[in-house]
This record gives C-alpha cells, sequence and structure tokens, in this order.
C-alpha cells in the first residue's frame, strides 16, 4: 500500500510518500509545495493543485492522508488552509483515490502513542519508524509524513478488526 500524506497550506504544503510493505513503513519521497507569498490565491490555490495531480500521477498512491483543520486564533489561517485542504481532496478525488482525514491528536496518538506529543516528539518518531538518518527536513513535510503513517496504521488497525 501506497499513502500520500499531507499537511496543507497555502505558502507550504507539506507531502510525504509512505509505503508499506513486508509488515513495515518505507519512506519513498517527500518534500513541499510552495507558492509566493505575492501571487493571486486562485493561482497558488492552482499551483499546489497541479503539484499534488502530479504527485499522484508518478507514486499512484492507494489513499491520500490529510490532517483536519484544528482550532485557530486567526480566522484568515483558518479559511486558507481550508482551501489548500479542499484543492488536495480534490486532487485525490478527480483519481479515485480514498481520502483519510486525521485529526492532529489522532496523528500525534498514532505515530508517539501520546496525542499531546511535542512536535520534535513526533520528528523523532518519523525518522525512527521510517528507518531514516535525519529528521525531515521542513517541518511540513515532517508533519505530512506522519500523517502518511497515521494512515497507514489506521488501516491497519482496521484490518486487524475485520478478521
Amino acid at each position: 500500500m501506497i499513502v500520500l500524506g499531507i499537511d496543507p497550506g497555502t505558502a507550504t504544503t507539506g507531502y510525504g510518500v509512505v509505503a508499506y510493505q513486508a509488515g513495515r513503513e518505507k519512506l519513498i519521497e517527500y518534500g513541499t509545495i510552495t507558492t509566493p507569498a505575492d501571487m493571486e490565491m486562485a493561482h497558488r490555490l492552482l499551483l499546489i493543485s497541479q503539484n499534488l495531480s502530479k504527485l499522484i500521477q508518478v507514486f499512484k498512491p492507494d489513499a491520500v492522508a490529510i490532517e483536519q483543520i484544528f482550532f485557530h486564533k486567526n480566522a484568515k489561517t483558518v479559511i486558507t488552509v481550508a482551501q489548500a485542504r479542499g484543492v488536495a481532496m480534490l486532487a485525490a478525488a478527480r483519481e479515485g483515490i480514498a481520502i483519510g482525514e486525521y485529526t492532529p491528536l489522532q496523528i500525534k496518538q498514532s505515530v508517539v502513542g501520546y496525542g499531546k506529543a511535542d512536535k520534535k516528539q513526533v520528528q523523532i518518531m518519523v525518522q525512527k519508524i521510517l528507518t531514516i538518518p535525519e529528521i525531515p527536513r521542513p517541518d511540513d513535510a515532517a508533519d505530512a509524513l506522519a500523517v502518511a503513517i497515521c494512515h497507514i496504521h489506521s488501516y491497519r488497525l482496521r484490518r486487524t478488526f475485520k478478521s
């Protein structure tokens, strides 16, 4: 199974591609999609959508996992993140790919085992789970990998209970 994890944002969208093979998670690719701050919002969203569509075409994920919006004091931030989430979900839906949505609490619980873990703890566990030499950078990419790992853990758990 291949999962494309997405940490949505209009300035920076993190992505991480993780495979589940032979009983373990394996890193395939990670990075970010960045958009210029002076670009019109519609064009920023188009750029995110086009790049995610390319990633979907290249890696052919079985699922896309995306972080749900958390409460934020700044309503404008929530709106722009929601817009980025929307184009990410559209890119997956256009290809008929299943979408998993997870809260930050669920992601931390799944990756670290503690729902109130800090960002550094999550990054260290992402590094350990994927057995890679360094913590993935930037943070947006590491967060996207955590979302992908969370989806794999959730998928495995659902399969266990179906058996």
